[in-house]
């Protein structure tokens, strides 16, 4: 049977609630229940923006519409010959404000009794394995999700983890050329099979379903209407839109600052240094060695003085040999273990990982890291192993303070970012920015810049991290980069390594954050004054060290960058305002060209540059699409071209195929 609100419609029977309810600007939540009522978990989602919904009903069928949406709710009830007594259903369709149906619950099919909506019992606990499932357009085309390590530009026919590994971020916000957005607003390890003739999301463990759909139209609506559900990201701060130094490992201080000196001797651009991992005693103690890194304060005061912000590696796994590690114990705030040892982690030592859906565990990690980090001036934070990247991804078996893994592991990378997020904007910092491995919906509100992991040096993996940049920038994550020249095995003395990096070097000028990073060969032994060892270090990886062919092209694309900051600052600005990708597929600007949603390797830099970097070894030409309705400028040659059309272009090892949209950055033309 129905009830209403004025916002929302409630139908009950069988042992079900289901209830939809108007939530923000042309957008409804959909939650249910086959045990007991639904909750307002608010796991993503915000306080809804105001609306002005109308809730009908009709006999069998209530419909809500709000805004550009239209949710049509329809009960039947009827006598099952085959159980001989009368069941209930109801069914869910979602349709735009022109009456084209966008979205439908899969419908029982007849005699075939199906269901939309399926909850199997955990046995033994409350909880379910849930299935929703949806008819699917096989027209449509699918963007988001997250980062995942494929090259692909469209989803659909897609099988997808919602799970995070290192290299993997789940962010379970899906985009359609049809004109609308789902999140699945459950933080479960799961899938979701993108197929042709069905979609279906599911979740290991939950106690209810639940998801947001919005009909906003547009991905530049879809966007902005899901900042407004989820949150907004902050602006990023000026040292956020230049340069950033970091190599596997910059293991003493002296070492840090000579390379910071260097790149002002050398009159190269320069924003941020990043001190990586292993500079504390043991895993867990957030702080310094002192006899590498003897004071901190003035390290952070020079730095200043030439003009760069220090960011410095957190890491959540804490060793059963860390000062903090009986301390966190005793308090619960490490995670479990429900099978076999409490050993997670034996990478530097057995360890576990900190808890941080434990408020009191976020609280301790943020005091230990501010008086050890931020009092000492440290205003930046790489929040390493964000997954958390367990020894063996065995995800039904750990368990937090808010539940098992298997219910609710996704939400610990973003309340990892919220651990720091908190606790900086406490002490008074805006604007807050923090590096971090693995991204959930709403980490962007914490200041989440999600870079794509330990990822390999090979053109395959530069190629991925297109598609990855794209597709988090649709999940509604505006912050991305990767480690420059990918993190394995690079080796400078391999000229194929060095073509490798020119070219990423290429694609990290037109990133949202340009980083470099890196374990390169040759690895060196790193000893204390006692003799004892400690973890070592790669080889160098400065601008000046790649050869007399290719760092003069890398320092002409840190200037370059340079160049292009008062256009990064603006898309920035668009994107804390109204939730735009940085990155963005050519559908973003130009969704009614069909060609526009299938275009691999290449992207928009924010609305006016059309970027296609190379991802072939030994490539001095590519194809590039242009999308219809602009004018494209090849940057390179200042030639013009209408779009509508692929183009073979000429992209010499110096240069990068970037187009302007309509005559704009007519100063660049040459420079590329």
């Amino acid at each position: 049977m129905f009830t209403t609100t004025p916002t929302s419609i409630r139908w009950t029977a069988d042992g079900e609630v289901v209830q939809v309810d108007a939530w923000g600007e042309h957008s409804a939540r959909v939650r249910a229940s086959a045990g007991g009522d639904v909750r307002d978990t608010r796991h993503a989602l915000l306080d809804p923006a105001d609306s002005s919904p109308v809730v009908e009903v009709d006999g069998d069928v209530a419909t809500l519409r709000n805004g550009r949406i239209r949710v049509v709710v329809t009960q039947r009830e009827f006598e099952d010959v085959q159980l001989s007594y009368p069941v209930s259903t109801c069914e869910i369709a979602f349709f735009d404000e022109d009456g084209t149906l966008l979205l439908r619950e899969l419908s029982s099919g007849g005699s075939l009794k199906r269901k939309a909506r399926e909850f199997r019992p955990v046995i033994g606990t409350s909880s379910f394995r849930t299935t929703a499932a949806f008819e699917s357009d096989p027209t449509e085309h699918l963007v988001g999700m997250g980062v995942y390590q494929e090259a692909s530009s469209d989803l659909k026919g897609n099988v997808i983890e919602l799970a995070h590994r290192n290299s993997q971020s789940s962010v379970p916000f899906v985009v359609s050329s049809a004109g609308y957005g789902l999140l699945w607003h459950n933080p479960a390890i799961g899938k979701v099979s993108f197929g042709r003739n069905r979609t279906e999301w599911f979740a290991e463990s939950t106690d209810q379903l639940d998801y947001w759909v919005t009909a906003a139209g547009s991905p530049r609506e879809i966007a902005r209407v899901y900042a407004e559900a989820t949150g907004h990201v902050p602006m990023m701060p000026e040292y956020g839109l230049g340069f950033w130094q970091c190599k596997l490992r910059y293991w003493n201080q002296e070492q840090l600052l000579d390379v910071a000196r260097e790149h002002r001797k050398r009159g190269l651009p320069l924003d941020v240094i990043v001190i990586d991992f292993f500079h504390w005693p043991k895993m867990g103690d957030f702080r310094f060695e002192e006899e590498f890194w003897p004071d901190p304060s003035a390290m952070v005061a020079e730095l200043r003085e030439l003009g760069v912000e220090l960011m410095v590696s957190v890491w959540p796994q804490i060793s059963i040999e860390s000062e903090n590690f009986d301390q966190l114990r005793r308090a619960n705030h490490l995670v479990t273990t429900e099978r076999g040892t409490d050993i997670q982690m034996s990478f530097g030592g057995p360890s576990r990982y900190l808890d941080v859906t434990h408020p009191g565990a976020r609280d301790t990690l943020w005091e230990l890291c501010r008086k050890n980090y931020y009092d000492k001036g440290i205003r930046l934070f790489w929040l390493d192993e964000a997954e958390p990247e367990y020894g063996v991804y065995d995800f039904d078996n750990y368990r937090y303070y808010l539940g098992s893994n298997a219910q609710i592991g996704n939400l610990y990378p973003q309340l990892y970012s919220r651990a720091f997020h908190d606790g900086m904007t406490n002490e008074g910092q805006r604007d807050v920015v923090n590096l971090v491995r693995t991204a959930w919906a709403g980490s962007q509100r914490y200041g989440a810049l999600v870079w794509s992991g330990d990822i390999h040096t090979t053109f395959e993996d530069l190629r991925s991290q297109i598609s990855a940049g794209i597709h988090i920038g649709a999940a509604g994550i505006p912050w991305f980069t990767t480690d420059i020249g990918g993190f394995h095995n690079g080796d400078p003395a391999n000229p194929d390594f060095i073509e490798l990096l020119v070219r990423w070097f290429q694609f990290g000028a037109f990133s949202p954050v340009m980083r470099v990073h890196g374990d390169r060969k040759p690895w060196t032994v790193v000893h204390a004054a006692d003799g004892s060892e400690r973890i070592g270090t790669g080889g160098p990886n400065e601008v000046w060290t790649f050869g007399e062919m290719a760092s003069p092209i890398i320092e002409r694309l840190l200037h370059l960058r340079e160049t292009l900051r008062p256009y990064t600052r603006r898309l920035m600005r668009e994107a804390h305002e109204s939730g735009q990708p940085v990155i963005r597929g050519l559908f973003h600007e130009f969704p009614d060209d069909p060609a526009a949603w299938t275009a691999r390797d290449e992207y928009l830099y924010g609305p006016d540059l059309l970027v296609a970097p190379v991802t072939e070894l030994a490539a001095r030409s590519r194809e590039v699409y242009l999308p219809v309705g602009a004018t494209w400028t090849e940057l390179r040659t200042g030639a013009q071209h209408a779009g509508g059309q692929s183009l073979l272009v000429d992209a010499p090892l110096e240069s990068i195929p970037v187009f302007a949209r309509n005559g704009a950055f007519s100063e660049l033309i040459g420079a590329l």
